[in-house]
């Protein structure tokens, strides 16, 4: 183990509360307080936020790894996470490596898979941690957010934020900003006399310090666009990717999903349903929301727009980028949201888009009715979904992991017990392959930000199943449902290196770098469920390996050989 990370070996098993248990064989030495101004420049060997800047770049100024020799990547350790469903983000601050999964919080030596502490609590959400001061934080299936100490993974705080019995949960962590916890809420498909939100804690207490509703009330602005329906039967907008932060405008960007039921036919109402499938800006300090933009209103095919926020400077221009379901790369003005651009991928059919406005409207054939089949594309899970796109400052693009489809779907009715309850409503959903790639499900693009022309895409058998991952050293790294983690050339596409994994890549890959040498770690676990639902109706024969969740990480060999 290295001795700039741990401590003497020690061996602590420590009951909390209920289910959580504290077991730590060694504890962090020399843990450095990681301060505000840290998270907003993050040191290149570091990985401390969930996309390593604030930015939501996914993107690393590391540059040991390049082209020229990415071809000697060798795995160097793995680590075998709890078992469930994964798609985790690894974060890495000053050598140690921390580890979300729904069944805890692990902390391993960075440069050697060394275990040094375990957090066990059911219900962890799984995409990501946050750091701050002396503490890691993570959301839970069941409506919590709680502080864990850094050094020895002791649970120093567990704060209640709503009601799970309302079908509240977080399935991310959160994002850290002046000193705050800042979360976003889902499982907001549940009829209830209340609305999905995003809300800031006090990250010393986890007492909440604002809290900001999603979807607008009867009688608040907004709250005509859902037309007569009460407030019990306005749901979704959930918020369940995380944010951004802009700390020159004091600004938080969030995503925000789709209306639910799914087809506006089901939930009763034609109207655009603020605030669901649109990009919020909010004020740090309070949480009022300084502007909205939304992207497609009244949506009505489970297209939503949650997905990350990319805060991209060029010249005097500050705009905000997201990407969702249906293809289309948008871009805002920061400050005031005002509409800039909208690129589409090229492959949906359900809208159209004005392109001095931004403002869609769906075409008629293929808005849903009740009990009648319409076919659309994109399928189930969109084009683009939570595996994140990468912007690189050199090439000025963004590299995006694309699923091809279409779908043939009936939406039906909603029936008595799911009035009482609410959900996405009754649909029979069949993914079809996209007429414009019959053979190939998946693609890898690199879209100019500025123009939106594609400079070069990658076909793939099978859908790619993690973030992308760009690096200073002119490489991009992807991983797919077939078990291939792979490495392109950002400026041309050309694959450069390819190995295959036990299980799918799933999640987010990250690089960062301990006494100078730079690792590469990806995800692997049982892969994103949507992904394989589609391929059950496209590729019926296609075998699914299974398998937990697992980290593995790659480097250069050493000069001396090593490992």
């Amino acid at each position: 183990m290295t001795t700039s990370a741990l401590t003497t070996s020690f061996v602590v098993a420590s009951l909390t509360v209920g289910s959580m248990l504290t077991v730590a064989h060694t504890q962090v030495r020399d843990f450095k307080p990681v301060t505000e101004e840290t998270l907003r420049n993050p040191s290149p060997a570091d990985w401390i936020n969930w996309r390593r800047t604030g930015d939501g770049w996914g993107y690393s100024p590391l540059n040991q790894i390049t082209r020229a020799n990415v071809g000697q990547l060798q795995l160097v350790w793995s680590w075998a996470m709890q078992p469930g469903a994964d798609e985790a983000t690894p974060l890495v601050y000053n050598g140690v490596m921390y580890l979300p999964s729904p069944s805890g919080i692990q902390a391993v030596d960075a440069a050697t898979g060394d275990f040094i502490w375990e957090f066990k609590r059911a219900g962890v959400a799984r995409r990501n941690l946050a750091i701050f001061g002396e503490h890691i934080f993570a959301g839970t299936t069941d409506a919590h957010l709680i502080a864990v100490n850094a050094r020895t993974g002791r649970l120093v705080w567990d704060q209640t934020v709503a009601d799970k019995q309302l079908g509240y949960q977080y399935t991310s962590g959160p994002i850290i900003v002046k000193g705050m916890v800042v979360a976003g809420m889902t499982g907001c498909d549940r009829y209830k006399d209340d609305v999905c939100f995003i809300s800031a804690h006090d990250a010393q207490t986890g007492k909440e310090r604002w809290r900001t509703a999603t979807v607008a009330r009867p009688g608040e602005p907004g709250g005509n666009t859902w037309g007569e329906l009460p407030l019990t039967l306005r749901a979704g907008a959930d918020t369940w990717i995380p944010g951004s932060y802009d700390p020159a405008s004091n600004l938080i960007f969030w995503g925000t999903a789709q209306a639910k039921p799914w087809a506006s036919a089901q939930r009763g109402t034609d109207g655009a349903s603020l605030y669901t499938n649109s990009t919020l800006a909010l004020n740090a300090d309070t949480g009022k929301m300084v502007w909205y933009f939304q992207h497609i209103p009244a949506e009505t095919h489970d297209l939503d727009e949650v997905f990350e926020r990319v805060l991209v400077d060029s010249g005097d221009r500050q705009s905000v980028f997201s990407m969702g379901k249906a293809g289309i790369l948008w871009e805002l003005d920061r400050k005031t949201g005002r509409f800039l651009n909208a690129f589409d991928l090229g492959y949906q059919n359900v809208l159209n888009i004005d392109s001095n406005s931004g403002q869609v409207k769906y075409r008629p054939e293929v808005i849903p009715k009740l009990n009648v089949r319409v076919e659309y594309c994109p399928g189930p899970g969109g084009f683009k979904n939570l595996f994140a796109m990468s912007y690189h400052p050199e090439t000025r693009a963004f590299y995006i992991p694309v699923k091809l489809s279409c779908a043939t779907s009936v939406f039906a009715p909603m029936t008595s017990p799911e009035w009482a309850r609410g959900g996405t409503g009754p649909s029979k959903r069949t993914s079809l392959p996209h007429p414009a790639s019959p053979n190939d499900l998946g693609e890898f693009v690199a879209m100019d930000s500025r123009t939106g022309k594609i400079l070069w895409r990658h076909r793939n058998p099978l859908p790619y199943d993690t973030a992308a991952l760009t690096t200073a050293g002119g490489v991009a790294f992807i991983g797919d449902m077939d078990r291939y983690f792979s490495a392109f050339d950002t400026a041309t596409g050309q694959l450069l290196w390819q190995t295959r994994t036990p299980t799918p890549p799933d999640g987010f890959p990250i690089t960062y770098a301990v006494g100078g040498r730079q690792y590469l770690a990806v995800p692997t676990g049982p892969g994103w469920f949507v992904g394989y639902t589609h391929l059950q109706d496209v590729r019926p024969a296609f075998h699914k390996v299974e398998g937990g969740p697992a980290v593995l990480v790659f480097a250069l060999p050493t000069s001396s050989g090593r490992l």
